[in-house]
């Protein structure tokens, strides 16, 4: 189960801006993922973060000037340059731009773009009136005329005390971008319609009937389905999750909102996939006030809630559906039968109850049950990964 930068040769360029620090974290990102970092750092650079520091976490020297003693470190740089798969540069300060738009090399990192051939992703961040420079932006234009993949900044409070655009994303936004950069665009053109989350069914005006669904599978599948091209719709009940980058979100609360959100947006999505844990019941009467604590016992009244997977299966027409089966025992004889009778064309079925996976975890290991009759047990992975597993074989049911 091969990740999309698992074993790539990343080169992470690092130039001299005050959010220099969290490039740090990026690499960290990287290494996780799996990929081979090597780091190139300007001058200006070393004034915010050492080498040391990317050297212990890449386990690799770090690159800081075209005449570095022992070792080839002469060459090093069109090395580099020919073994990477891609290049990203955080953060990219006016300097760097305006060396890589004009062609200019006189340092280890400017001398070694001169050489990329490989896609290069730069994140600008500086000061607010400094990156609305006419210059700047014109550097900029002219760097993705090039062909280079240019994440915009963020607007804020910079460190300089300026507040607009300039502020670097987080290290896990760069990552999400670098991977939507390198993934196929498998998906393009195509409308995925996604659910998340649990929902919340009230019982007075403080509380609900719930579960322990924290989103984090659906909001993956939404994620990974930008990131292939995919125009997305994601309908997510409760979640302390933030929106996925150019999805369009949905927040509901309770099962109803959530079947009235998927039937006004079903109608020319051409994959469905049900990953939220919506609550099969409801109280059959809300009361108007907090229910005070004054018997030892008291009945609760539930109706059933539409089955909106089940009424999907009946509605589908030229569209791939999915769903997913969390249980805690008979996997797959439940599994099965949901397949069987909601008409769908894979679930994706897991035991709850699983400290490392499941519910809450970032982790999740699950087997997929396909209409022909085969199943796929996977591996215990990050939601991410088990993401694009699950695009990969939906792309394969035609």
């Amino acid at each position: 189960m091969k990740k999309l930068i698992d074993n790539k040769s990343i080169v992470l360029g690092v130039s001299g801006g005050i959010a220099a620090y969290k490039s740090v974290e990026l690499l960290r990102l990287l290494i996780k993922r799996g990929a081979n970092v090597r780091v190139i750092m300007t001058q200006n650079a070393q004034e915010f973060v050492g080498p040391i520091t990317f050297e212990a976490l890449s386990g690799q020297p770090v690159c800081t000037s075209l005449f570095e003693k022992g070792g080839d470190v002469s060459v090093r740089h069109i090395e580099w340059a020919n073994e990477a798969d891609a290049v990203v540069i955080v953060p990219a300060t006016a300097n760097i731009i305006g060396k890589l738009a004009n062609g200019v090399a006189d340092d280890a990192l400017s001398t070694f773009m001169l050489a990329v051939t490989c896609p290069v992703m730069l994140c600008p961040s500086m000061n607010t009136h400094m990156f609305e420079n006419k210059a700047v932006q014109r550097n900029l234009e002219r760097l993705k005329a090039d062909g280079h993949f240019v994440i915009d900044p963020e607007s804020g409070e910079l460190a300089c005390g300026a507040t607009g655009p300039g502020r670097l994303p987080d290290p896990e936004d760069i990552l999400d971008r670098l991977l939507y950069y390198l993934s196929p665009k498998d998906l393009k053109d195509k409308r995925v319609l996604v659910t998340a989350g649990p929902t919340r069914e009230p019982i007075d005006p403080v509380r609900f009937i719930s579960n322990p669904s924290s989103g984090k599978m659906g909001f993956a599948v939404a994620r990974a389905a930008e990131q292939r091209g995919g125009k997305v719709i994601l309908i997510t009940g409760p979640t302390n999750l933030p929106d996925p980058n150019n999805v369009t979100v949905i927040r509901v609360g309770t099962a109803r909102e959530m079947a009235h959100a998927v039937f006004e947006n079903v109608e020319g999505s051409d994959i469905i996939i049900k990953s939220a844990a919506v609550s099969d019941y409801r109280s059959k009467d809300q009361a108007e006030q907090k229910i005070k604590k004054e018997k030892d016992e008291m009945v609760l009244f539930l109706e059933k809630n539409q089955d909106i997977l089940e009424e999907l299966g009946r509605r589908k027409k030229d569209q791939i559906l999915v769903g997913f089966a969390a249980e805690t025992e008979n996997l797959e004889q439940h599994a099965e039968r949901k397949l069987s009778e909601k008409n769908l064309d894979i679930i994706a079925g897991n035991l709850v109850g699983q400290p490392s996976s499941g519910f809450g975890a970032d982790n999740n290991k699950v087997t997929l049950f396909y209409k022909d009759g085969t199943k796929e047990s996977l591996p215990e992975m990050e939601k991410d990964d088990v993401a694009h597993i699950l695009l990969d074989r939906i792309l394969g049911v035609r």
